[in-house]
């Protein structure tokens, strides 16, 4: 394993449209653990999709040494799938159960191979990821999101592969399941490339490969080395700017000296020549030399206010184009200690199941707190979210909310009319304000000329997030209470940092839903819930 190699030479690939994503992208990923981020849209499925052969490029190649395993952001699986069969072990488990059964025919020795002990295997893996106790034979549709994420890593670590490719595998993960994902690939020791947002798991690789218009660059160490290493390049970068436009400054200024003290020559030359009284023949000569001096002189300014301004660009395309979202939201401001929502014995029923256990759930949030709330996949957070906006109604239990307007940002973005563009959107959210105004808000979250007429449809989730978080916070009237369900779920890194950015500036009350706990750290949570067994507990109570 510990020669297992990724090699990317010369890699073109353009989507049917003739879309171009990458153009002679040459890289190699050595054993270990690797990162691979980048913005969304650059490319880092597409790339892990062409290492897997899903996908032909259009010129170059690419060398996988070893077994491959894969697990994509969305799982190709139907309900009707039974555990045994996702993990692929259904065959082997069938021709056991015939041996036992006193059926010795050859073939069944042929599926089974070397995997006489594929169920302790199977167990023993399953055990790791937490799904210990899930029956061989339950469907898929019987299990969340999150488990069935982790059952697909099972399934390709169970291929023992020497080559691992993971596309953002805590998606849709809690907080324990995400432990048991570090711990798991902590004890792996083949060749992992890995596409994540999951900071707390890029802080666990070995370097971090960056691709960034079509072209890549590593960084030994974690996720936190890399951000120190793009820092530091930053300064420099800066300085190297503030430099060269320092010499730009000076050599334009030289130069210009450089022709005002060439003006007063010629014109003290061409005084002098007259009264001299020279014959017109010599005189004219000297004129000419002293142009042509002055005209050498300005050339060569001239050359090193070229370079200088060279030297400017360059310093200029080493400075990275930091998009960050810079507010102030006054108007969503919230006096210390007002009750905004409170919600006695609430009760909310599934399947005729209770979600709340006893008498129901008892919740008081009072501006401007920050909370975050946790818990297991299927603990019933966002039905707790549903409740609070107004968008569900309990079956139980007394309610009352402040006036003032609640926002709710649900895990499918959906607020936003997709038919309409990003400044339509917000003229529909903000009526009242000047159009000037709204221009100009939408610059700061980043939608400048063209990008504002862009269909909401077609913007991706990022640009969808700021739109949305441009709408949200700036509608009439401003929200005093915020909601919000997985943010950070399919953001890139760059994203999340503009939605902290976001946060940290808006004053009201907000309740977050999120595993990501660098995320909860960076927005300010100054109180925590856990969700957990229909018992809704504060962070350090008993049980939670």
């Amino acid at each position: 394993m510990s020669d297992a190699l990724i090699v990317v030479s010369n890699l073109s690939f353009s989507w049917p449209d003739g879309t171009p994503v990458f153009e002679n992208l040459s890289f190699t990923v050595p054993a270990g653990h690797t990162g691979l981020v980048a913005p969304n849209g650059a490319g880092k499925s597409t790339l892990l999709r062409l290492i897997t052969g899903e996908l032909r490029p259009a010129a170059g190649s690419v060398t996988v040494e070893g077994v491959r395993g894969y697990l994509p952001q969305t799982l190709p699986l139907t309900g009707d799938l039974t555990v045994a069969e996702v993990l692929g072990i259904a065959p082997v488990i069938r021709a056991l159960d015939a041996i036992e059964s006193g059926d010795a025919s050859e073939e069944h020795f042929a599926v089974i191979g070397d995997d006489w002990d594929i169920e302790e295997r199977t167990r023993a893996q399953l055990d790791q990821l937490g799904l210990g106790e899930v029956p061989f034979t339950r469907r898929l549709r019987a299990l969340s999101g999150g488990r069935v994420v982790s059952l697909g890593l099972a399934a390709q670590l169970l291929k023992r592969p020497d080559v691992l490719l993971l596309d953002e595998p805590t998606n849709n993960l809690d907080l324990d399941a995400r432990r048991r994902l570090y711990d798991v690939l902590e004890d792996w020791n083949g060749c992992l490339l890995l596409v994540s947002h999951d900071r707390a798991l890029l802080d666990r690789m070995d370097r971090i490969v960056e691709l960034d218009r079509g072209e890549t660059r590593s960084y030994g160490g974690n996720f936190t080395a890399y951000e120190e290493a793009l820092r530091a390049a930053r300064e420099v970068a800066e300085k190297n700017v503030r430099n060269a436009e320092q010499a730009v400054r000076r050599e334009k200024r030289e130069m210009q000296q450089a022709r005002e003290r060439a003006e007063r020559r010629a014109g003290n030359a061409a005084r002098t020549l007259k009264d001299a009284g020279l014959p017109k023949i010599v005189s004219g000569a000297m004129k000419r030399r002293a142009q042509e001096s002055a005209g050498t002189a300005n050339e060569r300014h001239s050359a090193r206010v070229g370079e200088a301004s060279a030297r400017l660009d360059e310093a200029g395309r080493a400075l990275r184009d930091e998009q960050k979202i810079t507010l102030e939201l006054p108007e969503t401001g919230v006096p210390a200690g007002r009750t905004l929502f409170l919600g006695e014995r609430i009760q909310v029923r599934h399947d005729e199941r209770a979600l709340f256990a006893g008498e129901g759930a008892d919740l008081t949030i009072r501006g401007p707190e920050r909370i975050a709330l946790t818990g297991p996949n299927g603990s019933g957070k966002s039905t707790l979210l549903r409740v609070i906006s107004g968008e569900l109604e309990p079956e139980g239990g007394r309610i009352r909310r402040a006036e003032g307007r609640v926002a709710y940002l649900s895990q499918r973005l959906d607020l936003l009319d997709l038919d309409r563009t990003v400044a339509e959107n917000l003229a529909a959210f903000a009526p009242a304000m000047p159009r000037a105004q709204r221009m100009n808000l939408l610059a700061r979250f980043l939608f400048r000329g063209p990008r504002t007429h862009l269909r909401a449809g077609a913007l991706s989730g990022g640009e969808r997030l700021r739109a949305t978080l441009a709408c949200v916070l700036y509608a009439e009237p401003a929200p005093q209470l915020l909601l919000l369900d997985e943010p950070t779920n399919n953001l890139d890194l760059v994203s999340v940092a503009q939605l902290e950015g976001a946060l940290r500036s808006y004053e009201g009350a907000f309740v977050v839903v999120s595993h990501d706990e660098r995320f909860l750290t960076e927005i300010g949570v100054d109180r925590r819930l856990r969700l957990s067994g229909g018992r809704l507990l504060e962070a350090g109570a008993p049980g939670a």
